[in-house]
């Protein structure tokens, strides 16, 4: 490394010992380009194996290394789990070894293979075997082993930079650590939490001596990432409260009883609640920062008009934004059914609405002539200004990105309510979430009929659609539900590497969704995606074939505003008996005559979207049936299945799929201006992440600014990793 730069963890990665120009790309398209990204390359894995023994001298219980030759391997594809197994031998004996789930072996063990074999040998059916063993294939002369493999950081590696090579390198730099990485803590501050230096965390999480060292290490950097992130998110609600006031929104005794007047039904004790916790956080001039979770069909919306009409009799302005025009449009039609009548003044503008009828709308927001405007993104154009904004309730918050969301407060600083029909389990909700307020409405309101959840299999379909057929007859309506819009349109578009087929142009079945929250549906769709079926080619076939009889209608989201303005204002009057669809009906539609849902290759929708698509049934007082046409063994779709057909509560779903897709999957961190996590699993690390943020908001109480010299550290770094996406540079 170039002297002048040794301190710097600023300092170009070509000057690190062991890269130079000519290794400079291949270690940047890792990732690293900085001193500090090497550093922060963290091992994917460590091996630590004590000195082999001979097959004779395995004992049951105890941990062991052994060498020896496979001589033969054996998949087993119908149990479940799947089984890879092998048998290894040496001249002493012979061992089983088998790994649940790892059918993938298959590419990297064969007989003849010599292999190192580390784990701890147990008795099966009267014969040791290792299961899910560490394995590394070596040479055939067990003598030539180099001494280092038996110990050590194992990274992802790639075509042009093994982990050996990136392991040298980053031992070059490990010994200037000392000197190089900054300290966040003082001493009292890491006696108390039980860690070590982050120095000393940095050596051993690269070349750690024992599994005690890589314990200590990983717990360190754990709780920096964890910290960090709550600590934005501590800053981040600090500035809502601290740096501009609200408009107090007070609720009287008569307010209270003109709004409950619009509501043709008594509340539920869990919208009282929740009324009660919004209005004491409107009566302040600390502007409100709520999120409001309930399961689909819980009453949300009444709590958003609630809260709207209180800010319009206090003579300010609201903004109601929703993810999509249908569901911008079905907010707006529910506000007009409570509010016929009354002198509030409201409008729903979309990126639709142009010309010379935009122009009066925006002059009449300006002047503060409209009280309620409900839009989608459009409402966060440059062009719209509101005269006297007092509210912004954001419906579907997760589908909006931070930014998003803070270009409608512009210049305003009103209170926000923030809804979401995908409950959000306690740690999501503490990191994604971890700004906000939480309130929760856990229970629908009464007098909802039953629905009852099944999977359908091909040897049970025409029984389904003759059951489908009798509800229909006895006029209750039905949802069938694609994963594709149009099967040509599809089958003619390429997707990109490592992408997943659904998301081609004739698709809207994940358009919402991150690259990495298809990753579970991947494997399976490009099995079978000749079989994927498409809205618009089904929809001729249940028209035509099926159900001639009745009126099956399309609908997706490639057609026209108005068009679909049409067939929703059918669907809902009765008109239409059946309606096609992709899952542009995903959220939002209110249709209790509708106790139908059918989802077609629901094996490749993920277990939000399946739960999202039941809640449009079940509406009224009727008993509802949501029927999961699906052919599959994908583990992982069967898991979806079968969590969706035993349970209709979307918090133990939404638990079910946090730990079947994990965390980054079901929220990403970009999306919410937070850094991403190299080490740390909100899942597996709850009670760090408590830790953390306990620590975090600890500190932003004692140092709102982080300009005390103890933080300093803390302060460069935190603006470092991520100060400009979630709006900190203002204040650390």
């Amino acid at each position: 490394m170039d002297s002048s730069n040794k301190n710097n963890l600023d300092t170009p990665i070509q000057f690190v010992k062991g890269v130079g120009p000519s290794r400079e790309k291949a270690f940047a398209d890792l990732g690293m380009t900085t001193l500090n990204d090497l550093l922060e390359y963290f091992p994917r894995d460590h091996v630590f194996m004590p000195s082999p023994v001979k097959m004779d001298q395995l004992r049951p219980d105890e941990p062991a290394t052994v060498l020896g030759l496979i001589e033969q391997t054996d998949i087993n594809q119908f149990r479940r789990p799947k089984t890879f197994k092998a048998v290894i031998a040496d001249d002493s004996g012979t061992c089983m070894l088998v790994w649940f789930n790892g059918i993938y072996l298959k590419n990297q063990l064969a007989p003849g293979m010599s292999v190192m074999i580390s784990g701890t040998p147990k008795m099966y059916k009267h014969r040791l075997q290792f299961t899910n063993p560490k394995f590394i294939v070596v040479n055939e002369n067990h003598t030539d082993v180099d001494p280092d493999i038996l110990a050590g950081a194992v990274y992802p590696a790639s075509s042009k930079l093994s982990s050996r090579q990136i392991k040298n390198v980053i031992g070059n730099a490990l010994d200037r650590l000392p000197k190089i990485v900054p300290e966040y803590y003082d001493t009292n501050f890491l006696k108390k939490n039980e860690l070590i230096d982050r120095p000393r965390a940095l050596q051993w999480i690269h070349d750690p001596k024992d599994e005690d060292q890589l314990a200590q290490a990983t717990r360190r950097l754990k709780h920096d990432e964890l910290f960090l992130m709550q600590l934005g998110l501590a800053l981040r609600r600090y500035k809502h409260r601290h740096f501009s006031p609200a408009t107090p929104l007070t609720c009287t005794d008569a307010i209270d009883s003109r709004i409950r007047k619009r509501f043709p039904f008594m509340l539920t004790p869990d919208q009282d609640d929740v009324i009660k916790e919004v209005t004491e956080d409107l009566a302040g001039t600390v502007p409100a920062n709520r999120l409001i979770q309930g399961d689909v069909g819980s009453g949300k919306t009444v709590i958003a008009l609630y809260a709207a009409l209180l800010a319009v009799a206090n003579k300010t302005q609201v903004a109601i934004m929703a993810p999509t025009e249908i569901l911008a449009n079905q907010h707006f039609i529910s506000i007009e059914r409570y509010l016929k009548g009354a002198k509030v003044k409201r409008t729903l503008i979309t990126g639709g609405i142009t010309g010379k009828k935009r122009k009066e709308l925006l002059s009449q927001i300006k002047n503060g002539e409209l009280d309620i405007v409900v839009g989608t993104i459009a409402l966060v154009q440059k062009d719209i200004e509101f005269k006297n904004l007092g509210l912004v309730v954001i419906d579907e918050q997760h589908k909006f990105g931070v930014h998003q969301r803070a270009k409608l407060r512009k210049d305003h600083s009103p209170h926000c309510l923030v809804m979401t029909a995908t409950p959000i389990p306690r740690t999501l909700a503490m990191t994604a979430f971890g700004d906000l307020d939480v309130s929760t409405i856990k229970n629908a309101p009464p007098g909802r009929g039953k629905v009852v959840t099944r999977w359908v299999q091909p040897h049970d379909r025409s029984a389904a659609l003759e059951f489908i057929r009798k509800r229909l007859k006895a006029k209750k309506q039905a949802f069938f539900v694609y994963p594709r819009i149009d099967a040509e349109a599809y089958e003619t578009q390429t997707p990109k590497p490592g992408g997943s087929p659904l998301q081609s142009k004739g698709m809207d079945a994940n358009k919402n969704a991150s690259p990495k929250a298809n990753s579970t549906t991947n494997h399976e769709s490009r099995v079978t995606n000749h079989d994927l079926k498409a809205a618009i080619q089904e929809h001729k076939i249940l028209s035509e074939n099926i159900f001639p009889e009745y009126n099956v209608a399309l609908l997706h989201g490639q057609m026209k505003s108005d068009e679909k303005k049409k067939i929703m204002k059918s669907f809902r009057s009765g008109k239409i008996d059946v309606l096609v669809s992709t899952v542009v009906i995903e959220v939002g539609l209110d249709v209790p005559n509708a106790t139908i849902m059918v989802v077609e290759n629901a094996n490749h929708f993920g277990l939000a979207q399946l739960h999202q698509l039941r809640g449009r049934i079940g509406r009224g007082q009727s008993n509802s049936y949501c029927l999961l046409f699906a052919d599959t063994d994908n583990e992982t779709a069967v898991s979806r299945l079968e969590i969706m057909t035993r349970s209709n509560d979307g918090f133990e779903i939404s638990e079910h799929d946090l730990k079947l897709r994990g965390p980054g999957e079901l929220f990403s961190a970009r999306q919410h201006g937070l850094p991403d996590l190299k080490l740390a699993n909100i899942i597996e690390d709850f009670d760090l992440l408590n830790l953390a943020r306990r620590n975090a908001f600890e500190l932003v109480k004692q140092d709102p600014t982080l300009n005390q010299p103890q933080n300093k550290n803390i302060r460069k770094t935190l603006i470092q990793k991520f100060g400009d996406k979630i709006g900190l540079v203002d204040i650390a």
